[in-house]
């Protein structure tokens, strides 16, 4: 049998594993039965803080119980958990892969020397076309360019835009600023070559999830402190906007919903070491005083994770500023809802959304 965290699957060692294609397979028959036999065999979704766990993330996360997970701050090291995230990631990645008309490998010049890119060009793309900057989750620590090629496709596919993911400085080798300096010099060379990568330099958006998200809106804030040009747009799903720990959802949600309170520990630990300010409003976005003047905004949250909160405070900031803010929760999702979509069909529904709105903010 197999583990479900961060989006996907994890085996264990004291249960046997089924080939990756056959965990793909279990998974979505299991997400994807009708709701009613789902509850018939799962029991009734909880509900929590006035919410209710949508029924196919209540069979996800019943499959998690069947195993034991660790979790990542329980004695495995950033290698193991980045090749476990890997594996993951593949496993609930849609079979095949949304088609693309050309899938590029690019370098970008970064402060500490060339940033890996890739290029996603939607089929039906015309030169000069918007462009989608992303930066994947993970913590920082744990994600790449193939643990979001999904997500990655799956928005350049649903938008008509092209996409280039960042592959950003990890730490711990490389804590903060390393991923914000990756994050701005690569929006700042994909602008600059917007000639080269078939774009037009005035409908370039900047998007991630989580710390991915996290890494989007200190872009935007970072070209507005250096007076260089704004993003279009930013899409924000569920982004880390402090680092204090104290917003409820933490606690709320702190266990239970594959995300947990316990791996935020882990991963900030692991970019915020001792010695780094964990305060810089470049981490710790509630920080800025000021956050006027920013390119409008869609900030999609899931009702059932721990960064919730934070990112709705995060958006209501940016509304007192007079920043054009559109926010989502999904109240029955959790964390990691966009590497989803092919076994879950709540999460697809949710990501479309994320499609559309960036479709209508850069007018693709």
């Amino acid at each position: 049998m197999c583990d479900i965290r961060t989006g996907s699957l994890r085996g264990v060692a004291n249960l046997p594993r089924l080939p990756p294609a056959a965990e793909h397979r279990l998974i979505k028959l299991v997400c994807g039965l009708p709701p009613r036999l789902q509850r018939l065999l799962f029991g009734p979704p909880p509900v929590l803080d006035g919410q209710t766990l949508a029924m196919d993330i209540h069979a996800l996360l019943w499959l998690e119980r069947l195993v034991y997970d660790d979790g990542f701050s329980e004695g495995k090291g950033v290698a193991e958990t980045r090749a476990e995230r890997l594996k993951e990631a593949r496993i609930v990645a849609h079979r095949p892969p949304a088609p693309m008309e050309r899938v590029e490998e690019l370098e970008l010049p970064g402060p500490a020397g060339p940033i890996r890119a890739r290029l996603y060009t939607p089929p039906g793309a015309q030169d000069p076309s918007p462009l989608l900057v992303y930066f994947h989750g993970g913590g920082w620590v744990i994600g790449g360019l193939d643990t979001h090629d999904d997500p990655c496709r799956f928005l350049a596919a649903n938008t008509g835009a092209k996409l280039l993911s960042v592959d950003y400085r990890l730490a711990p080798e490389h804590p903060f600023p390393a991923a914000a300096e990756d994050a701005f010099a690569a929006y700042g060379g994909a602008a600059a070559n917007d000639e080269r990568l078939g774009v037009d330099a005035g409908r370039i958006a900047v998007g991630g999830d989580s710390a991915g998200g996290n890494l989007a809106a200190a872009v935007c804030l970072m070209a507005r402190e250096g007076g260089a040009p704004l993003p279009a747009m930013q899409l924000l799903i569920y982004p880390v906007t402090e680092t204090a720990g104290t917003a409820a959802s933490r606690r709320t949600f702190a266990e239970g919903f594959l995300l947990t309170r316990a791996d935020m520990d882990w991963f900030e630990d692991r970019y915020l070491p001792p010695g780094v300010d964990r305060e810089d409003p470049r981490v710790a976005l509630l920080n800025a005083p000021d956050l006027s003047s920013l390119p409008p905004a869609y900030i999609a949250v899931a009702g059932f994770d721990p960064l919730r909160d934070e990112g709705e405070a995060y958006a209501q900031r940016l509304r007192e500023a007079g920043i054009r803010v559109a926010l989502r929760r999904h109240p029955g999702l959790v964390h990691t809802f966009a590497n989803l979509t092919a076994v879950c069909p709540s999460t697809k529904q949710a990501m479309l959304e994320a499609a559309g709105a960036l479709r209508m903010g850069l007018a693709v």
